[in-house]
């Protein structure tokens, strides 16, 4: 008890500079247990603190033996720190491997937490609700659902622990860090695949192929009466928009009435346009394929991203998460026919054309918004005008909410792309993401395939994510008939169609192109003497006059390349044979089908 004060304590003293709080006192306090077989540490602590890495692990290893019929721990991975990422395997009849859960006539949950690891709610919350069924309490949970749990995603980042990680953010005491140990947010890697976290878990995802995954955060950003927000892409955003639609009627009506009933006020997903004046309004984002609810809504894995707000108490805000999983399970026990008949009808969609980038609305939508008072005042420090939550309800009948409604970018979803066999790495992430690859085994010459030519292009002026991203423009060319023996074959023809043009299509912005796997066509490795070049030029527009009347044409009316050397050779080694016919060129070919 004297332990659970001090701690308290030291809670308290932490969040002396956050906003101050409203009194909550939910039902959902009466799921602690204060003593008892595996009592978790966030309750022993009075709901203050979440064990480490060592002590988690342990906790695994008691739930397994507490109920060995129904539970089992497995490694998904390893971290770079070689920390085994584990994940528990919860079914009623025993059956554990990818096969038998795959094809259970059960839905399946997956419930990812510590994917940002001071984000940690979802470990605290999933450890109680494993132990209400280890102990007999929640038999019925198992009755309706299998359950996969990953209590710690990015484990690195959990023991890289202190009080000072988020200083938005109210427990618990020591949390983890946001990124792993090489500094990269596992939540940006979902196309990219450079983390072994991330691959972890697609990797289960395709073995184990769960109905519904789960990932838990916290906020950052503005203050509101909201604990446990959530959301998906909405229908009008989402390239899955029949699961959206089955999560918005199915799942959220019963998950809203279940943390309603145990005390929580539950909101939407959403941030806030201008963080010193929320009046402005709201940002209603739509996920891109970097985080795992985009990937899931491309890739047609329902996919929930909860956002508990920060600025809640820890113990509240862990309550809520535990009541969030309860109604969840309920909702997919009764909607998992629904899901999974939008699942196959999303999966035999073949669209024509994709958006891959869009911005916000210049109109917004108005909705009901359950905010906390401000006031606004002249900061000494900032030299501008700042924001102090008054700790008060304030409700908003029509707040503006600006949603990413403005396509920016379309694409065409080709019938195929075909990538070298010097780019086995790409092969390996395709597959990973679970997208059905082929190698050409004809010696036949294919014909009718275009490639990119870039036009223009810019590079990040800093790395992002532990990459140069670059940017480019590009002429679609038709590539002379060729033999492709030993190239790979991505067919757009199959489940994951809309995420295969994602990854491969060059001026998609989570492409691999984008994120830098292509960067080596940006150099030339050959290069050219001018001793050699002069009489072979010479030669060249000797015997072809059309070519020297350009030449002649681009020197008369092109000063700057009138009067530039090094320009006016370059023009013409690139019209020579000696050309590096690589240089810019977007190695991955297109067939553009009908």
């Amino acid at each position: 008890m004297i332990a659970s004060i001090i701690m308290l304590s030291a809670a308290m003293n932490l969040d002396a500079h956050l906003p101050p709080l409203e009194a909550w006192q939910g039902q959902s306090l009466q799921l602690i247990q204060q003593k008892g077989p595996l009592t978790t540490d966030f309750e022993l602590s009075g709901g203050v603190t979440s064990p480490d890495y060592q002590l988690t692990m342990a906790f695994v290893d008691r739930l397994v033996a507490a109920n060995p019929t129904q539970f089992k721990a497995i490694s998904i991975g390893q971290s770079q720190a070689g920390r085994d990422i584990k994940m528990l395997v919860a079914s009623e009849q025993g059956t554990f491997s990818a096969t038998e859960i795959s094809t259970s006539a059960k839905p399946t949950l997956l419930i990812q937490a510590g994917i940002h690891a001071g984000e940690i709610d979802g470990k605290d919350a999933g450890f109680m609700l494993l132990r209400d069924i280890a102990t007999g309490k929640r038999l019925d949970i198992l009755e309706k659902v299998n359950i996969l749990f990953v209590p710690i995603l990015n484990v690195d980042g959990h023991e890289r622990r202190s009080p000072f990680n988020r200083i938005n953010q109210r427990g618990p005491i020591d949390m983890g860090f946001r990124t792993n140990g090489n500094n990269l947010n596992l939540n940006r890697d979902y196309t990219k695949l450079d983390t072994p976290e991330v691959r972890a878990v697609l990797q289960v995802i395709k073995a184990f192929d769960p109905d519904l995954y789960i990932d838990v955060h916290v906020t950052d950003g503005a203050d509101y009466q909201y604990d446990v927000t959530y959301g998906y892409n909405p229908q009008f955003a989402s390239e899955s928009p029949l699961v959206a639609k089955v999560l918005d009627t199915h799942f959220k009506p019963q998950i809203d009435a279940a943390l309603t009933q145990a005390g929580h006020i539950t909101g939407p997903l959403v941030f806030v346009m201008d963080k010193q004046d929320f009046k402005q309004g709201l940002a209603g984002w739509v996920a891109t394929p970097r985080f795992s609810n985009g990937w899931g809504d491309l890739a047609s894995v329902p996919t929930i991203l909860v956002e508990n707000h920060s600025l809640k108490p820890y113990k509240q805000r862990v309550l809520g998460t535990y009541v969030f999983f309860d109604g969840v399970v309920d909702a997919l026990a009764k909607g998992h026919s629904a899901l999974e008949k939008a699942i196959d009808i999303e999966h035999a969609t073949r669209p024509k054309e994709i958006v891959v980038r869009r911005s916000y609305a210049k109109q917004p939508d108005h909705i009901p918004f359950r905010g906390i008072a401000y006031k606004q005042f002249d900061s000494a420090l900032s030299g501008q005008v700042e924001v102090k939550y008054l700790g008060q309800p304030k409700f908003y009948d029509a707040l503006p909410i600006y949603w990413q409604k403005t396509v920016e970018k379309k694409v065409k979803v080709p019938a195929a792309f075909y990538i070298p066999p010097a780019y086995p790495n790409i092969v390996e992430k395709l597959r990973i993401h679970g997208i059905s690859v082929e190698i050409v085994t004809t010696a036949e010459s294919k014909g009718g395939l275009k490639q990119a030519k870039i036009t223009q292009y810019e590079f990040a002026k800093l790395p992002f994510e532990g990459r140069f991203r670059v940017t480019a423009e590009f002429d679609l060319n038709e590539v002379e008939k060729m033999p492709l023996t030993g190239w790979y074959r991505i067919s757009t023809d199959q489940a994951k169609s809309e995420l295969v043009t994602h990854l491969l299509h060059p001026e998609a912005p989570d492409s691999f192109f984008q994120w830098g796997e292509f960067n080596t066509i940006f150099q030339r490795t050959e290069y050219v003497e001018n001793y050699a070049l002069e009489p072979y030029a010479r030669s060249m527009l000797k015997s072809n006059p059309a070519m020297a009347l350009e030449f002649d044409k681009k020197i008369r009316e092109d000063e700057s390349f009138a009067n530039d050397a090094k320009k006016r050779l370059s023009w013409l080694y690139e019209k020579t044979p000696f050309y590096d016919q690589a240089y810019l060129k977007y190695p991955v070919l297109i067939e553009l089908g009908e």
